[in-house]
């Protein structure tokens, strides 16, 4: 729950002015080589973006004028099959456009950045605002004709006719150009959001100047704060850089509370400091431009309009959802601070825990009660070796086999790649691409991309997808270790990555992870079980030095400490999730802070934590609209995991190969082809049932929904 999801999203935009195609122009190039072709990326330049993109853009909407205005009645070959075989040269160009967005950032990309999102913007609106193309699929959603297609192919037409409808399809001519203007506006607001956010991540830090500053931080920790400073070229011993995957180690281990607390406070202010990078204006302002937004769709609120495609459709049973777990998270939550305060008293600090003393207390209350040190633990954590447990798991459940390859380019030095065959046909279907490691440029938390759709339409092609990660590189030949919490979003994100490699249906708008938002967190959360089963510990949790599997008594602490700190986690992302919604829920102009402080009081947050994304820096909801009003998605895909996960649990256990093979054929190889919520049933026989998240939890049950 703890994790981003991971796929890109990013608005799109046309602009006018007329583009000249570029034969040399590498961008403009059908992917080629093996796999059905793949990403040159050994030839992209950032200034190929902005003329490429200009060619495509004009390209695609000549294609879809040509649909438009076909003579012949529609069809669903001339008019869906159509479009979804349209486009595919913007579609590559926006692919690699979003891997440079969140992995390769630089001043100069900024720019084209700043230049091209309210174009794309533009773009998508003169499709969905095309009368006649709507009219051509309106009259095939309507046609009884339709009702002979393939299901699939039903489903495709439904999917494109909502699309277009929520989109203001029939909206009257004024109130489309109005819904275009705003969207252009958002693009911009967006891309600012974002870029100055990366920026305060980018160039704040903490630095360690003394031997001392280091004092209680495990050797990798210490390894890679030193690596860090290296990196940036700083006169001091190590730094901690602001990004999650280097705040949080810091704030576990450090026994110095004074740089915890400095750590802790760049960490929270990201986007809130009152300088160039400060993101409170632009927020207000795209709060205030997704209102109109909602309302010129004939919406109450912006909630309202981004539920309407969602498995919850009303905001209120997101609300109600939440606030059945989060009065029993507090109270977990003032449970285990009571304990973590009495370790205070005991060693005399003489204060109350602070939000900068959760992580490191936590810890020593996790020692004391389960005998469990997250410095025992993460020896065995080894990232590679991790990364094979993956990939056994996923021979295990789906006949997965991964072969490393070296013969494509790649956009990173960092950057790997692997072949993807079904081990018993021998028949491939995938690619997937690894880039692990954070770096400047790269944008913070973990995430999965699809940079090509499965699909057969027209012949059969392979998916490509990838995960990509910040995990902190230590010294030199030495094994990357993580934490168990890493470990669970590594397991979390290659989820997402099967979604893609397990699609199996003949349209690209269908494929993978084209799910409702608030499912496709399931298949992930759902995978994050297997690190924690015998076969991958004994397996792949071996110690860095010795190659000795996990002790079994060591197995069975961490099984006993499963549920130790889930107050913690429920606590700091529910809070997220409704400070999202009622956001989202208001049509009021907002002072952030006062917003911020002034809900979080009425939901008596605990003093000891902060939200995991305060509002100035929640990239999820104000960088562009994935998530918006839908960070609740985390918490609805949860309650079907751990429903789920029982069907394991009361079969014959996590490998049960009956039970896999139903998660396969209606989860893991559907995409969207039909609704979710037959999908889930025709899985599980039966709709998800809440208390099982509770049971997971360790939870007291407030009643069954």
């Amino acid at each position: 729950m703890k994790k981003l999801i991971s796929i890109f999203i990013m608005s799109t935009t046309f602009f006018g002015a007329s583009a000249q195609n570029n034969s040399d122009n590498p961008l403009m190039k059908k992917w080629t080589g093996p796999y059905g072709g793949v990403p040159a990326f050994n030839a992209y330049k950032v200034s190929d973006f902005k003329p490429a993109i200009e060619f495509a853009i004009q390209e695609k909407l000549n294609e879809v004028d040509a649909i438009a205005n076909n003579p012949k009645a529609p069809t669903f070959d001339n008019t869906i099959a159509a479009l979804e075989l349209s486009g595919q040269k913007i579609s590559r160009i926006s692919t690699i456009y979003g891997i440079y967005r969140s992995n390769l950032s630089s001043p100069e990309f900024n720019v084209i950045d700043r230049e091209m999102s309210p174009k794309f913007s533009a773009f998508t609106d003169k499709i969905n605002q095309n009368k006649k193309l709507f009219t051509r699929i309106e009259t095939l959603y309507n046609s009884k004709e339709s009702k002979k297609l393939t299901s699939e192919q039903q489903r495709l037409i439904w999917l494109y006719y909502t699309n277009f409808v929520r989109q203001g399809a029939k909206l009257n001519e004024v109130d489309k150009a109005k819904v275009a203007a705003l969207n252009q506006e958002l693009a911009i607001l967006f891309t600012r959001f974002s870029q100055n956010l990366l920026a305060e991540e980018d160039n704040q830090f903490v630095a360690l100047k003394t031997e001392n500053d280091f004092d209680g931080l495990p050797v990798e920790v210490k390894n890679a704060a030193i690596a860090e400073a290296k990196e940036r070229k700083l006169d001091v011993l190590g730094c901690i850089a602001n990004t999650r995957s280097s705040i949080e180690p810091f704030l576990t281990f450090s026994t110095r509370r004074d740089l915890r607390e400095k750590a802790f406070d760049i960490f929270i202010k990201r986007g809130d400091n009152g300088n160039a990078n400060d993101n409170n204006t632009t927020l207000v302002s795209i709060l205030e431009l997704r209102t109109q937004k909602a309302k010129l769709l004939g919406f109450e609120t912006f909630a309202n309009w981004s539920l309407s495609n969602k498995m919850a459709k009303d905001p209120q049973k997101t609300l109600d959802l939440m606030m059945s777990v989060w009065e029993p998270a507090v109270e977990k939550v003032h449970q285990d601070v009571a304990e973590m305060q009495k370790i205070v008293d005991a060693e005399g600090g003489k204060f109350k825990i602070q939000p900068w003393d959760y992580r490191y207390y936590a810890e020593k209350v996790r020692k004391a009660k389960y005998d469990l040190d997250q410095n025992e633990v993460k020896p065995y954590l080894q990232l590679e070796n991790l990364r094979e447990g993956m990939f056994w798991v996923a021979g295990e459940l789906f006949d997965l086999n991964f072969k490393q390859i070296t013969n494509v380019p790649v956009y990173h030095p960092d950057v790997r790649v692997w072949e993807v065959s079904n081990k018993v046909t021998g028949k491939v279907v995938g690619l997937w691409y690894f880039d692990p490691y954070a770096r400047a440029g790269k944008r913070s938390g973990a995430w999965m991309n699809a940079y090509r759709d499965q699909q057969k339409l027209g012949g059969e092609v392979l998916t490509i997808v990838s995960n990509n990660c910040n995990f902190i590189k230590g010294a030199e030949n030495e094994p990357i270790l993580i934490s168990w919490d890493d470990a669970s979003t590594l397991f979390h994100e290659f989820g997402h990555a099967l979604h893609g490699l397990c699609s199996n249906v003949t349209y690209p708008s269908l494929a993978g992870t084209a799910v409702a938002r608030d499912y496709v967190e399931f298949p992930s959360q759902l995978l994050e079980h297997w690190l924690a089963t015998p076969e991958v510990l004994n397996k792949f949790a071996l110690h860095y030095k010795t190659n000795q599997p996990m002790p079994q008594g060591l197995v069975e602490r961490i099984e006993k400490a499963s549920n130790f700190g889930e107050g913690f986690a429920t606590v700091e992302t529910i809070s997220s999730s409704l400070i999202d919604m009622k956001l989202h829920l208001s049509t009021e102009k907002i002072d952030p802070k006062k917003f911020e402080k002034e809900t979080l009081d009425a939901l008596h947050m605990p003093s000891e934590i902060v939200m995991r994304h305060r509002i100035p820096q929640f990239g999820h909801i104000f960088s562009g609209d994935g998530y918006s009003a839908g960070y609740y998605s985390y918490l609805w895909a949860d309650v079907i995991n751990a429903d789920a996960w029982e069907a394991f649990t009361e079969g014959k256990g996590p490998y049960d190969k009956a039970v896999a093979k139903r998660l396969y054929e209606n989860v893991f190889s559907i995409g969207n082809t039909i609704d979710q919520e037959k999908a889930y049933e025709n899985f599980r026989g039966r709709a998800p049932k809440s208390d099982a998240l509770m049971r997971a939890r360790n939870f007291p049950l407030i009643g069954k929904k």
